[in-house]
């Protein structure tokens, strides 16, 4: 999992930043808002902590600015504005969570912890294809016939996730951290592995490769 935190205290930022970073996460921080949707356009994060008193550019402008645009990503917003009409402006913007400063840390992880749980969310209950239909509830792979493609847990883990991120390639790192929980003690040789099978199960059943490869970059559905 990826955050990044936007936060103009030097000292808050490193201290936040090491804590979480200790608890298996990976982390970015901005300490002004431009720097802040210049890493949010190069990445792709998971959740952002967001102050609100920033430079350049207000915690509000960067929430309204991200919410136009994604409506997944969560979003806590840690703020020593503690009136209630600012709380509400910033989680009517879109904010998932608001922490008033000063605030525990264990309390922001449990928070940051809640919101990831929830973190895959699909409002459709399956995905089309020219070729298949994935079942989001029943988690199986069904040809335009009915009949299922048996592939295992992880080969339709990886499978489901690049249909939802069809329009990106996914690296080797994003298929581990999503779908191995960051568990690092997993290779990219084993992502390697269940990509191969996956592919020849698809391409067996179907007769073409579904998934493309792109050098450095990562793993792309083109079905």
């Amino acid at each position: 999992m990826k955050i990044l935190i936007i936060e103009d205290e030097k000292d808050l930022v490193d201290a936040l930043a090491m804590g979480i970073r200790k608890q298996g996460y990976l982390v970015d921080i901005a300490m002004d808002g431009e720097e802040a949707l210049d890493l949010y356009y190069a990445n792709s994060y998971d959740l952002i902590v967001l102050d609100l008193n920033l430079p350049c550019l207000d915690g509000i402008e960067i929430l309204e600015i991200i919410r136009k645009e994604n409506k997944e990503i969560k979003i806590i917003i840690v703020s020593a504005r503690t009136e209630i009409d600012h709380r509400i402006e910033g989680l009517d913007k879109g904010a998932n969570d608001y922490l008033i400063k000063p605030f525990s840390f264990q309390e922001l992880l449990a928070r940051i912890r809640s919101l990831l749980r929830r973190n895959f969310i699909q409002n459709d209950t399956s995905i089309e294809t020219d070729y298949f239909r994935c079942d989001l509830i029943c988690r199986c792979i069904e040809d335009l016939n009915g009949n299922k493609v048996k592939l295992t847990s992880k080969e339709y883990q990886i499978l489901e996730y690049l249909l939802i991120h069809k329009d990106r390639p996914v690296s080797t790192e994003e298929l581990l951290e999503k779908i191995w929980e960051n568990d690092m003690n997993e290779l990219s040789d084993t992502v390697k592995v269940h990509m191969s099978t996956l592919r020849k199960k698809l391409r067996n059943h179907f007769g073409k490769d579904f998934i493309e490869y792109i050098q450095k970059v990562g793993y792309t559905f083109k079905g």
